[in-house]
């Protein structure tokens, strides 16, 4: 077969300093060190939103969130936006989804011959916050993290569905016919913090660590932590509370790392893995209690950095570490390139390939990330370029963080005189080919549009349709 086969596993809210392979202490991820043994792992990678469904949107098609009009979980991507799963389908791949992409509204395939389990996160109705309502402050603390625990939730049921059919699919001789693009795409580590038994076993929360906080800290975040945490209830909860749900978390990342083993023992029982490409990724991060906050929906590393580890046997080498910032829409454009992609309609990344084989000496070193929904009342974005992340929120200060001298981002640079020059050019590449203002009035435009229809006429107009 001259085309590799393509399998892309895929979490959702995992950040991967939470995880062996990426040095944490009590999280254990042996399937996810499998890999990195196998192939390349990315120590700076980031999501293009730190939000579901538009970053599996920009994912999807490789482009950038404002470029395409999917900036948030109740915002439908139109069906005429070419995904990589169409260009794939058109150089004679089957491709092919099993679970969680998140696409929002009637078009349950953007390109995919067939959904082989459920998506229940696209099932679900998820509520519109406009921008026109401001801050509304959460009526009581977030639930999620007092419920956690051991126990089974429709989430993991779904979770071992996905996994059954993408096994099946594996295992089927028909896979010897054509080249194929599985993505199996699972909803752990998201919360609820609910963990399997087993997995919950391995994480006593009186033993778990608790967030980095610094005295004072809380106090002083910038205007766009602050404005999260009014809205989703994040107070500074109990210790004995926090320990309970990073076990909860720790013990579903577990969970999600022995998926990754089982389809890693297919492809080898099937004699599949050397015509394989595997990539591992996330949608984004989750704060974990880092900041004072959870869930994602910010610029802070647990919540825009993402792991990801690309294996390809004969193609990379295996053990490869990978300093270099990159970003999803990369991964988009690396899938296609893999494919041998023809369309030459345009794409926001560029190819990990090179990098991947040693031949990129010029790379450019540099990730754009944005936040266009709730828990905001205006646009923001992120610009990492080598060490250092800029975080702009419009008419709010710039911050400026140097991630390797100063990796918890409690340090904010923007203000010293040495860092005038570089805030400046950083800014402006931000902001080069984006508007903010003309960006508020359209997220604005979008959002009225979509509570009008609602409130006239419910909320069928958004809800998913399935075979």
């Amino acid at each position: 077969m001259s085309k590799p086969n393509i399998l892309i596993i895929m979490s959702d809210e995992h950040a991967p300093m939470f995880s062996s392979v990426y040095g944490h202490a009590i999280v254990q991820t042996p399937n996810m060190e499998r890999l990195a043994d196998a192939g390349a792992t990315f120590d700076a990678a980031y999501c293009n939103s730190p939000l579901c469904m538009p970053s599996r949107m920009s994912f999807m098609t490789g482009r950038l969130v404002h470029k395409i009009g999917a900036w948030d979980n109740w915002t439908p991507m139109r069906s005429d936006q070419v995904t990589w799963a169409h260009r794939l389908r058109a150089v004679g791949y089957d491709v092919v989804l099993s679970g969680k992409q998140h696409f929002g509204g009637a078009d349950q395939y953007h390109g995919f011959q067939a959904q082989l389990a459920r998506d229940l996160h696209a099932e679900r109705y998820h509520p519109i916050h406009t921008w026109d309502d401001g801050i509304v402050p959460a009526s009581e603390p977030w639930h999620e993290v007092y419920q956690a625990g051991p126990g089974r939730t429709e989430e993991l049921e779904v979770d071992d569905l996905v996994q059954e059919r993408a096994l099946a699919f594996l295992r089927d001789p028909a896979r010897r016919d054509k080249p194929w693009a599985l993505n199996v795409s699972f909803i752990a580590p998201h919360f609820p913090y609910i963990a399997p038994q087993q997995f919950w076993e391995m994480y006593p929360p009186d033993d778990m660590d608790l967030p980095e906080i610094p005295a004072g800290h809380l106090e002083n975040l910038p205007p766009m932590a602050q404005r999260i945490r009014t809205m989703f209830g994040f107070p500074q909860f109990p210790n004995d509370v926090v320990r309970r749900a990073r076990a909860a978390y720790y013990a579903l990342i577990s969970y999600f790392d022995a998926k990754i083993g089982e389809l890693l023992d297919a492809l080898d029982a099937t004699g599949q893995r050397e015509n394989t490409v595997i990539i591992h990724l996330s949608d984004h991060g989750d704060m974990n209690g880092e900041h004072g906050m959870w869930r994602k929906s910010n610029f802070y590393e647990a919540s825009a950095r993402v792991p990801l580890q690309i294996a390809w046997p004969g193609r990379i080498e295996g053990g490869r570490r990978l300093s270099e910032v990159v970003s999803l829409v990369d991964v988009s454009a690396t899938i296609c390139a893999i494919a041998g992609d023809e369309c030459g309609l345009p794409l926001d990344g560029d190819s990990l390939l090179p990098l991947l084989t040693g031949s990129a000496p010029d790379w450019k070193d540099e990730a754009f990330c944005e936040y266009l929904a709730h828990g905001s009342d205006r646009p923001m974005a992120m610009l990492r370029r080598g060490r250092y992340k800029l975080t702009y929120s419009w008419n709010d200060p710039v911050a400026l963080y140097d991630i390797e001298a100063d990796p918890g981002e409690f340090n904010d640079l923007a203000s010293e005189a040495d860092y005038q020059d570089l805030v400046a050019e950083m800014q402006a590449a931000l902001l080069a080919d984006r508007d903010p203002a003309a960006l508020d009035r359209q997220v604005r435009e979008s959002q009225r549009q979509q509570r009008f229809i609602e409130s006239n006429f419910g909320i069928g107009w958004r809800e998913a349709r399935w075979d």
